[in-house]
């Protein structure tokens, strides 16, 4: 029985450091990561146990009862041991039953948004994030409050997305003509990265958001600075190019194509650095051909490129000021091409 004891304890030690050594999981920045991690460790100290267990009653069984050379006889008959299967069925469905219940705990209360929530309107599509606060603040990075409950309504605008900042935990699909909602409550300040986890196409890969967390004060000031940044354009034709610069980046058209002004170096559509020609090949008025190529895609493919690739939705998600702009935009910071 000690040898048993020791392989097992053993077992144990090897898991453990095994799991203890390398970095799992990202270091936590929020309430509901820490509730996943706690979840996550609770399972895990149940599983070594188990292991250990396991392996040392194997171990143990396989080296003192191994059949001795040039035995050919029978083993001794078993028939079993009532109290040993009774045990092996109690003990792991307790286990099971408190792994269970523990997560039904934490998964109700990642779920809560509490009293004073800041509520987040959160717009998934092909390839990009859009996030809306109340007062009709727009942006395309996502910017969070430290302490304080952030409750995202989601919506899609064409096939499935889902919504995952790896250090806060919660994830969540973005289903079309449904809202989903998810909590997330950070407890660091910093920058972290929003990601995409359902295949969505070609540039799902680039379907990134930059996130920030601030203190709250400097998140009100944020919020405030906002507001007053979209409420005074300036200049008209300044704030059109200022939209259109704006709506180029919340769209996610940096994430398929190439447009210099913007800084943007992607390869998965046409190039947007040679509109001009372009729309002199296609035999159609340079703003025509950006407005065309913006929400009937397919209408005229750039040589080498194909139909079904570019999202066909962007009439539907732009507003029209703000589809007059990115055309603006397109055609006058650059000879964009589609």
């Amino acid at each position: 029985m000690l040898k048993m004891v020791v392989i097992a304890a053993l077992a144990a030690l090897v898991t453990t450091l095994v799991a203890v050594l390398i970095p799992w999981l990202p270091d936590s920045a929020s309430e509901e990561m820490d509730r996943i991690v706690f979840t996550y460790w609770f399972a895990t100290i149940i599983c070594i146990g188990i292991f250990a267990l396991v392996a040392g009653v194997i171990v143990y069984a396989v080296w003192t009862f191994r059949v001795q050379p040039d035995d050919e006889t029978d083993g001794p008959p078993i028939h079993g041991h009532t109290g040993l299967e009774i045990a092996w069925t109690v003990v792991p469905a307790i286990l099971v039953i408190a792994i269970g219940v523990v997560s039904a705990v934490v998964l109700s209360k990642n779920a809560d948004a509490g009293n004073d929530p800041l509520k987040v309107q959160v717009f998934a599509q092909q390839f990009a994030w859009r996030f809306e606060y109340e007062g009709g603040v727009v942006s395309n990075e996502l910017v969070m409050p430290l302490d304080r409950h952030v409750q995202f309504e989601m919506e899609s605008a064409d096939v499935i997305h889902s919504l995952w900042i790896p250090e806060m935990g919660q994830k969540q699909d973005v289903v079309p003509g449904v809202t989903t909602e998810i909590v997330i409550t950070p407890t660091k300040t910093g920058r972290f990265t929003l990601i995409c986890t359902e295949l969505c196409g070609l540039g799902h890969s680039t379907m990134r958001a930059p996130v920030r967390v601030l203190e709250q004060d400097e998140f009100a000031s944020w919020l405030e600075a906002q507001g007053k940044e979209e409420a005074g354009s300036g200049d008209e034709a300044a704030g059109v190019q200022e939209l259109g610069r704006t709506t180029f980046g919340n769209a996610g058209c940096g994430g398929c194509h190439t447009f210099t002004p913007a800084g943007t170096d992607a390869e998965i559509g046409p190039s947007l650095d040679n509109l001009a020609a372009d729309a002199e090949t296609a035999g159609v008025p340079l703003e025509e051909y950006i407005r065309q190529s913006i929400v009937d895609p397919d209408a005229v493919v750039v040589e080498g490129y194909q139909t079904g690739v570019m999202p066909t939705t962007f009439g539907e998600t732009l507003s029209q000021e703000e589809l007059d702009a990115l055309v603006a935009y397109l055609g006058g910071e650059g000879e964009g091409s589609k």
